[in-house]
């Protein structure tokens, strides 16, 4: 796995289950991952030279994030090595707008959206789709960061201003945000999990809600061929996850993750078969596993640091007042606003599953009540 963050780190728990052995390239020995993997080898992803020492012996290469180097990954495939998915695939969760076009080429339905290179590019998309207008970096937003909302062509200047490649996209106003993960392995088998709300906080994440709750299962099962459809067309092996808005004329697709994804960490304890192992089944191209839920009702709440990183000294509380909840750190130094781990929590109703989590999460990161 190309990367050692915090899902390569989960994905080493899944691989030590099925006997897998998981080498791990990381930037530095104390990254999430390289922490806990024997098998981490130092390098930079961007350099093709230490793609290639890295991946000699590994049966397959897969990504932790989405950053390498398109061309690097052709050349790992050239040089005969077997890489998941490939960059065909993957360029379309590397770049936004190519995402976008080929979206829009296979009919899946996405806010309307151009390139846009001045000012006057700007005004003339907002003239026909309203302000504010979306601007979002083409390659290497996430968590909130390459996107900006612009009200105004002066908000929208200053964008301009910084020199970053960008897209316009309209403005959705919609009612909720949904996320489909679904898995694929070369042979041509997927599964999808169930369709999850996702709650949104200045860009992050922070709380999945699984099933999605009130969901027509016709419009689910719409959302799941939406992006069993993407994945099949866009040849993508191992995981996708699709996010989307659901609006009041349908849904639209948002963004897509070829890799473990945050809207799929509740399937640790709350599915049959976690995102990490049928990740590795899908790569390795061995039957994959069931995606259905372990429990009716299941929340997973991100945990982001605060002012006070003592984390363990608030463990006793959590663990006393809540044995079923399921406690996951990164191995991450506690930062305000940073990802530092997640919790689960799982039942028959949504409101006191929901309740539960939200407390554990508040607890840990911050240290008071809900």
């Amino acid at each position: 796995m190309i990367g050692a963050g915090q899902l390569a780190r989960m994905t080493q728990q899944a691989a030590i289950a099925l006997g897998i052995e998981l080498r791990v390239l990381a930037n530095s020995p104390d990254e999430s991952a390289a922490r806990v993997i024997a098998d981490a080898r130092l390098g930079d992803y961007q350099v093709l030279a230490d793609l290639r020492d890295f991946a000699k012996g590994c049966d397959v290469l897969t990504f932790d994030h989405e950053h390498v180097p398109t061309e690097h990954i052709r050349a790992l495939a050239e040089d005969g090595f077997a890489v998941r998915p490939g960059a065909d695939a993957l360029v379309h969760a590397q770049d936004k707008a190519v995402m976008r076009e080929r979206l829009t080429a296979i009919g899946v339905p996405c806010p309307a959206w151009r390139r846009v290179e001045t000012a006057s590019d700007i005004e003339e998309f907002a003239g026909a789709n309203g302000w504010p207008v979306v601007l979002k970096a083409i390659r290497g937003g996430y968590d909130g960061r390459g996107v900006w909302v612009c009200e105004s062509a002066e908000d929208a200047s200053e964008v301009l201003a910084s020199g970053v490649p960008l897209m316009a996209e309209a403005f959705v106003p919609f009612e909720r945000e949904l996320a489909v993960l679904v898995a694929r392995s070369p042979h041509g088998q997927g599964v999808s999990y169930p369709v999850v709300e996702t709650v949104q906080r200045d860009g992050i994440c922070v709380e999945v809600l699984a099933p999605a709750p009130g969901l027509d299962p016709e419009q689910a099962a719409v959302a799941q061929r939406i992006a069993l459809k993407i994945a099949k067309e866009l040849d993508v092996t191992g995981l996708l996850a699709v996010e989307m808005f659901a609006t009041a004329s349908g849904l639209l697709v948002n963004e897509l993750a070829m890799r473990p994804h945050n809207s799929g960490h509740w399937t640790i304890d709350g599915a049959r078969t976690s995102q990490f192992e049928q990740h590795l089944r899908a790569v390795l191209d061995l039957p994959l596993g069931s995606p259905s839920l372990s429990a009716p009702v299941v929340v997973m709440a991100n945990l982001l640091g605060g002012d006070d990183p003592d984390i363990f000294s608030r463990y006793e509380h959590v663990m006393a007042h809540d044995p079923g909840i399921k406690i996951h750190f990164y191995g991450k130094e506690v930062r305000p606003g940073r990802k530092i781990g997640h919790v689960t929590a799982f039942g028959t109703d949504l409101d006191e599953v929901r309740a539960r989590a939200q407390h554990a999460a508040v607890y840990l990161s911050e240290g008071r009540y809900t």
